[in-house]
């Protein structure tokens, strides 16, 4: 088996910005403490809940700079290093493998929509630029671009291409995945609503948007299947299901900002073009929040 960057609940942590929309390093700082002390297992940052796409290039690598630091080894640190132009993806990559991350997280190329030749050729030459473990990332409903079966397959026999975040939403696509690559790609639920079934399937945990508000439950419910106590690990799944929907009734991470400020956390908001969420989703997300006892 090819090394295994981490088991649980990984969290793509938001980027806590002022309010003049600068980064906030003692907000981030805070964040990713607490995150630790409530068991979440990795941290993703500067991913696309990390608002990457909306990062400058100066602002990125400083951002994983800091979060290599802070973390100090406390749990592995997953640099966001995607982008639709391969030569940034490996200047990216090699600016955190420089940094001291741990692992790689790289998104699919978007708007360009290559081929699948084009796909594979992507993620070679990021993956021969650097040594550390790649962690592709398919999200279709994002980018547009899917990662089929096939390539994923073929792009699991290169050495640092470790695992996959799935978000495609298919349980089917999941377990052709997994069948085809066996273990040779580590997959990870890219979706806070099909962890457990995904898991059931193989899936080693998920890089999380709801660990984000709810880091202990989320590492405790993978922790559950992991165990193989599909049972608590399900019922986990439905209880946060309805808070889950509400984290996604706009585009991420607009939701997730906003419960964060709700909670406590004043992590500002979205940098354009996401503007903040509707008052009536708000009051939505709110509403769910308070059922599990958040404000």
């Amino acid at each position: 088996m090819k090394q295994l960057i981490f088991t649980g609940a990984g969290v793509a942590l938001v980027t806590p910005m002022h309010a003049d929309g600068t980064v906030n390093y003692e907000k981030l700082g805070a964040l990713i403490d607490d995150q630790i002390a409530k068991g979440t297992d990795a941290l993703i940052i500067a991913g696309t809940t990390g608002e990457s796409s909306t990062l400058s290039e100066e602002e990125h690598v400083e951002v994983l700079r800091f979060a290599v630091a802070h973390a100090a080894h406390r749990v592995p640190v997953i640099a966001g290093t995607g982008s639709n132009s391969t030569a940034t993806a490996v200047m990216l990559s090699q600016e955190a493998e420089a940094a001291g991350a741990d692992a790689l997280l790289l998104v699919t190329p978007y708007y360009n929509k290559t081929t699948q030749e084009g796909l594979y050729q992507h993620y070679k030459t990021v993956a021969e630029s650097v040594k550390l473990p790649i962690i592709l990332y398919n999200v279709p409903s994002r980018t547009g671009m899917t990662i089929e079966v096939a390539t994923a397959a073929r792009l699991a026999e290169i050495e640092n291409i470790v695992a996959m975040k799935d978000a495609v939403g298919s349980i089917s696509y999941t377990a052709k995945l997994i069948e085809a690559c066996g273990d040779k790609l580590t997959v990870y639920s890219g979706n806070d609503d099909m962890i457990i079934p995904m898991m059931s399937l193989g899936a080693k945990g998920v890089i999380s948007v709801l660990s984000n508000v709810l880091p202990k439950e989320t590492h405790e419910m993978c922790a559950a299947a992991l165990a193989g106590d599909y049972k608590t690990a399900a019922e986990m799944q439905l209880r946060y299901l309805k808070l889950v929907n509400a984290l996604f009734i706009e585009t991420n991470p607009i939701p997730v900002k906003e419960a964060m400020n709700l909670i406590g956390w004043e992590v500002g908001d979205c940098r354009l073009p996401l503007c903040r969420m509707s008052d009536a989703h708000i009051a939505v997300l709110r509403a769910e929040l308070a059922k599990h006892g958040l404000v």
